[in-house]
C-alpha cells in the first residue's frame, strides 16, 4: 500500500476544527483506541473489538462485505488522521468524531483512489466507553444503505515481440475459440456434444464433458483455441455438433506453434498461483505470460490497466463515478532473432529425436539470430539453458590456452594412440587416422582431434589458464542476453585426471549450445563476443527454467576475466580451417555461402559409450553451434545439421 502523502485522487470530507483530547474531564476515557480499532475493522471486516451503539459486530461486518466486495482484491488501508471530542453534546450525550483516511491501491501508478470519512462516537457514561454510531458513510463518502463501491478494469493492447528488422514475431493473429454453448442445445445433448467435440479437436473427452456438465445452464465452455491459418477442423464439422460453435478472435501468437516456443513462451489465462502472487494486480480471466519471455517481461508487454471506481446502488447500478484512470498499452519486446534463420534452424532439427539445439550468433555484434531447441527437447530451452560436456569442440579453448603458453599452430606435438594420467588411460576415437599419429603440428592435432595431445598438455597448461582461455572466448562470461541463459562453466582449480579430461571437453567442464556458438563467434570476430538477445526494454529477466542469477542489462556487459586478441583469433581460425579442409569436418567443405571453418566434438556421458554430438562452425559473419544429446559423433550427427542450416541460410 502506498503512503497517504502521495497524490490522492478521489473524494474528501472537511477536517474537524476541534483538536484531539480537548473537553474531556479526568474521568472521561480517550476515544483514540476505539478509533484505531475501527480502522483495523474496516480492513479485516471483523468488528468484534469495536464498541458499537445500536448495531452488532456481525451486522457491521456484513455491511463492509457488501460495500467493499465489488472492489475485488484491490488492497485498501485505513488510517486515523484525527480524533476530537466534540465541544457540544448531542441530545445530552457526549460525542467524539474521528477522521479516517482510506486509500485503495487501485493500480501500479503513483495515484491512488483515496478519501476521508467521519465516524461519530457517543460516550456510554455507565460503561465508561466510546461506542460507534455505525453508518455506511463511514466506509465511503455519501455511501447509502445497501450501496457499494465497485471497480472495473480495462486492459490495453499487449505489446508485440519483434525480431531483426522489426519483423513481428509475436503479434495478434486470427484464431477461433471452439466450445459448447449450452443455450444452443438441449440438456439431453450436452454430454454427447461435449464428447464428440473433444474427439474432433483432440482433447480429453471425460475432462471436457465434466466441465460442460459443471457449468451453468447458459454456460459457454471453451474446448480449445485453434489457429485460423492452417487449421484442419472446419466450421462445418463444428456446426454439425449440437451446441458447438467457433468464435473468431485474435490473440498474440508466433508465426507457428513451434516457432522459438521455449524462448518466447506462451500467453494464457492467469493461473491461481499467478493471481495470488500478483497481490491484486492480476485478476481471474486476465491474459498473462505463462512461460519464457512472455512471462519474464509480462509487466512490460501487458502495460497497465485502466481502473474505474463507481458508487453503485443497492441494485448494483452505477450512481456516481468516483475515480478513473486510463489504461496504457504494453511495450514491444525487441529481440535479435531473425525469423528466417530461426525457421531454418527449426527445420534442420525437425527430425532429430533426442534433445537437440542449434544456435546462430552474428560475430560482429553478438546478436543471437537463431536459438532453436528440437522436438526431442520437449519444450525445454536446450539452446540457451542446456548444460553439457562440450567434447572436442572445447579443444578450441584448450588450443588457445596452449597458444598463450608459447605454442603456435606449427609447434610439433606428439600424438600417441593412448596416454595415461595418474593411472587413468586416455585414447583417441576409434576411427582416428593412423597417418596423423606421431610428431604432428598442433594445427593437425586440432584438425584430426587428437585427444592424447591435449590430455598430455593439461599439466603444462594448468587449470587457471584454461579457465582464462574459456573466458576470453566468451564461454564463461556473465549472461547478458536478457533471457536468463547459461553459457558455460570451467573450473580454475582442477588437477590430475580431472584437468586432463577437461582439456578434451569432458571432465567437469560444461557448455550450452549458446556458449559454444559464442566461443566460435569470438574466434570469427577477433575479439571476445558478448551474446545479446533482448534489445529492449533493457532490464533484468530470467527464464523460469533457469537457476542463474538475473541477467544484467545487454547495454552494460561485464568485462570478461580475459580478452581475446586479434592475433590469437587468427591462429585459431587457421587451425579450424584445417578441420574442414582435411580433418573431421570435410563434409562442410564447398557449402553455398562461402568457406566454412569449424570443429566437431563428441562427449561420452555414460558407461555404455552414449555420447553428445557437437559441431561449431563459422561462415562469414555467422557462427553456429549444433548439439544433439545422443548421437554418433559430432562429424556424423551434428555436422549434417550444420550443413542443412547453412545451405538453407544461403538460399
Amino acid at each position: 500500500m502506498r503512503p497517504p502523502f502521495r497524490i490522492l485522487v478521489g473524494l474528501s470530507v472537511a477536517g474537524l476544527a476541534a483538536s484531539s483530547l480537548t473537553a474531556c474531564g479526568p474521568a472521561t476515557p480517550e476515544p483514540d483506541p476505539a478509533a484505531e480499532a475501527l480502522a483495523s475493522a474496516l480492513e479485516s471486516g471483523d468488528f468484534s473489538a469495536v464498541p458499537l451503539a445500536e448495531t452488532t459486530a456481525e451486522e457491521a461486518g456484513d455491511v463492509v462485505v457488501q460495500a467493499y466486495s465489488p472492489m475485488g482484491e484491490i488492497p485498501h488501508a485505513h488510517t486515523v488522521t484525527q480524533v476530537a471530542v466534540d465541544e457540544e453534546e448531542q441530545d445530552g450525550v457526549k460525542t467524539a468524531t474521528a477522521t479516517l483516511h482510506t486509500v485503495w491501491d487501485v493500480d501500479e501508478t503513483e495515484n491512488d483512489f483515496a478519501y476521508d470519512t467521519r465516524a461519530v462516537w457517543e460516550l456510554d457514561a455507565e460503561d465508561e466507553r466510546w461506542e460507534l454510531r455505525f453508518a455506511p458513510e463511514i466506509l465511503a463518502p455519501e455511501l447509502g444503505e445497501g450501496e457499494s463501491l465497485a471497480a472495473q478494469t480495462t486492459s490495453g493492447e499487449r505489446g508485440e515481440i519483434t525480431g531483426a528488422g522489426d519483423e513481428p514475431l509475436v503479434t495478434d493473429r486470427p484464431v477461433v475459440r471452439v466450445g459448447i454453448d449450452k443455450t444452443r442445445a438441449e440438456s439431453s445433448e450436452w454430454e454427447a456434444s461435449a464428447r464428440e467435440l473433444a474427439g474432433l479437436v483432440g482433447i480429453d473427452a471425460d475432462a471436457y464433458a465434466a466441465r460442460v456438465e459443471a457449468s451453468g445452464d447458459k454456460g459457454w465452455v471453451q474446448a480449445i483455441v485453434l489457429r485460423e491459418d492452417g487449421r484442419e477442423v472446419t466450421d462445418e464439422q463444428i456446426a454439425a455438433i449440437p451446441g458447438a460453435i467457433a468464435q473468431p478472435d485474435e490473440i498474440p501468437l508466433a508465426p507457428t506453434r513451434e516457432f522459438a516456443r521455449p524462448i518466447l513462451g506462451t500467453v494464457g489465462a492467469a493461473t491461481a498461483e499467478i493471481i495470488e502472487e500478483s497481490e491484486g494486480r492480476i485478476e481471474a480471466g486476465d491474459q498473462v505470460g505463462l512461460s519464457g519471455l512472455q512471462a519474464a517481461y509480462n509487466a512490460d508487454l501487458a502495460g497497465t490497466k485502466g481502473v474505474t471506481v463507481t458508487r453503485n446502488s443497492a441494485e448494483g447500478e452505477p450512481v456516481a463515478e468516483l475515480y478513473a484512470s486510463e489504461q496504457t498499452d504494453g511495450q514491444d519486446l525487441e529481440l535479435t532473432l531473425d525469423a528466417d534463420l530461426q525457421t531454418h534452424a527449426e527445420a534442420a532439427l525437425a527430425d532429430v529425436e533426442p534433445a537437440s539445439a542449434l544456435v546462430a550468433v552474428r560475430p560482429s555484434d553478438g546478436a543471437v539470430l537463431a536459438a532453436a531447441s528440437g522436438p526431442g527437447s520437449e519444450n525445454y530451452n536446450t539452446a540457451l539453458l542446456g548444460r553439457y560436456a562440450p567434447g572436442s569442440t572445447f579443444k578450441v579453448v584448450s588450443a588457445l590456452a596452449m597458444l598463450r603458453g608459447g605454442s603456435t599452430p606449427e609447434t610439433e606435438v606428439e600424438c600417441t594412440p593412448t596416454t595415461e594420467v595418474d593411472g587413468k588411460s586416455f585414447k583417441n576415437f576409434d576411427a582416428y587416422p593412423a597417418s596423423a599419429l606421431g610428431g604432428i603440428p598442433l594445427s593437425e592435432a586440432l584438425a584430426q582431434s587428437c585427444n592424447t595431445v591435449f590430455v598430455d598438455a593439461g599439466n603444462d597448461v594448468g587449470a587457471a589458464p584454461l579457465a582464462e582461455a574459456a573466458a576470453a572466448l566468451g564461454l564463461t562470461g556473465e549472461d547478458t542476453t536478457g533471457a536468463g541463459a547459461f553459457l558455460g562453466a570451467v573450473p580454475d582449480d582442477s588437477t590430475g585426471t580431472e584437468l586432463a579430461a577437461n582439456m578434451i571437453g569432458q571432465g567437469v567442464v560444461q557448455a550450452s549450445p549458446l556458449g559454444m556458438a559464442t566461443a566460435a563467434a569470438s574466434v570469427a570476430n577477433g575479439a571476445t563476443v558478448t551474446p545479446k538477445l533482448v534489445l529492449s526494454p533493457a532490464q533484468d529477466a530470467t527464464s523460469e527454467d533457469s537457476s542463474a542469477e538475473a541477467s544484467p542489462s545487454p547495454d552494460a556487459p561485464a568485462e570478461p576475466a580475459s580478452t581475446l586478441t586479434a592475433e590469437e583469433a587468427e591462429s585459431l581460425r587457421t587451425m579450424m580451417t584445417g578441420v574442414v579442409d582435411h580433418g573431421t569436418l570435410v563434409d562442410l567443405k564447398g557449402l553455398p555461402g562461402g568457406a566454412v571453418i569449424g570443429k566437431s566434438g563428441t562427449a561420452e556421458y555414460d558407461d555404455e559409450e552414449n555420447a553428445h554430438a557437437w559441431t561449431i562452425a563459422i561462415q562469414g559473419d555467422l557462427a553456429v553451434a549444433v548439439f544433439v544429446e545422443t548421437g554418433d559423433g559430432g562429424s556424423h550427427t551434428a555436422a549434417p545439421l550444420v550443413a542443412d542450416f547453412l545451405t538453407a541460410a544461403a538460399e
